[in-house]
């Protein structure tokens, strides 16, 4: 005998209540939190962006329209006569070609002794490589003009002067590098260094093949932020440098401005020009940063 149950009214009522969900509440509510958020990072784009904006468009106008009044933001006659001209009086391409030879050597460097000195710092436990560690940390309290005195001698009597090494090494080691790294090995648990070492992995290759790898995220921003400082570094290629054919971008700007006057369209168009290369590693390098999980690899 067979029976057939029928659903009760009860459980039709629960399959409704069920199948009824509250998306829309729950979206409402997340979208009035994202509202502020959002609004307010517009206005901090804003803010950030109408300088650099009057900025491109400055590069765009005559010598004659910069300084009319009343101020304008678009250009009414737009022109590229700054650009060409600032290309044509200074010898962009060398400019371009010694930046880029001083800063993608800096930029390995100072990524590579980084990383190492991170390393050490954080994984060996020795009392003097805490001292050495507040050392570098004390660097960073000391204006950058106060170092230049005796850098400079030091690179003169290594036989360095006018020279590209005399503006890579000095340069090569950074607190803000060591710290990074040094904070991003701390996270990295002592577990998985232990277990490396009981299967037999030496030093170097706990470093090489685990350490590094896991660190990617904070080496691609390091190299951003080196690369940055190096091509807008203008004090010390000045005091090293004084063949015209070893100068480096910004000390090629600083060339076109006269003595007695300045041409405002040709060094607007000049440094537009010295930005670029900037804009395309950053549009290159960002997913790579930004997108990076940094505890990948890492369970505890």
């Amino acid at each position: 005998m067979t029976t057939t149950d029928m659903p009760r009214p009860l459980d039709a009522d629960a399959t409704q209540s069920v199948s009824k969900k509250r998306p829309r509440k729950a979206g409402s509510g997340g979208l009035r939190r994202a509202v502020p958020a959002t609004t307010l990072l517009w206005i901090l784009a804003c803010l950030y962006g109408l300088p650099v904006l009057w900025f491109i468009l400055s590069s765009l106008k005559p010598a004659s329209d910069l300084f009319s009044y009343p101020l304008t933001l678009v250009p009414h006659n737009p022109t590229l006569s700054g650009y060409l001209t600032a290309w044509r009086s200074a010898n962009f391409s060398q400019y371009f070609v010694n930046t880029a030879i001083v800063c993608v050597i800096t930029t390995i460097l100072t990524v590579g002794a980084s990383c190492c000195t991170g390393y050490a710092l954080a994984k060996y436990d020795n009392k003097w490589l805490k001292v050495f560690f507040l050392c570098i940390l004390a660097t960073t309290m000391l204006p950058s003009e106060v170092m230049l005195a005796p850098e400079f001698l030091v690179v003169r009597n290594l036989g360095l002067y006018n020279s590209f090494s005399g503006i890579i090494l000095p340069a090569v080691l950074t607190a803000t590098g060591c710290f990074m790294f040094r904070q991003f090995f701390l996270t990295v648990p002592d577990e998985l260094v232990e277990a490396a070492r009981i299967d037999g992995a030496r030093e170097l290759s706990i470093f090489l093949r685990i350490m590094v790898p896991l660190s990617r995220p904070i080496m691609l921003t390091l190299a951003i932020l080196s690369f940055q400082w190096r091509w807008n570094d203008y004090i010390w290629p000045l005091l090293m440098l004084n063949d015209p054919n070893k100068f480096t971008v910004q000390i090629g700007i600083q060339s076109i401005v006269g003595a007695q006057n300045i041409n405002w369209s040709v060094l607007l168009g000049a440094s537009v020009i010295s930005m670029i290369p900037l804009i395309v590693i950053f549009l290159v390098f960002q997913r790579y940063v930004m997108g990076a999980d940094i505890n990948a690899g890492l369970k505890d």
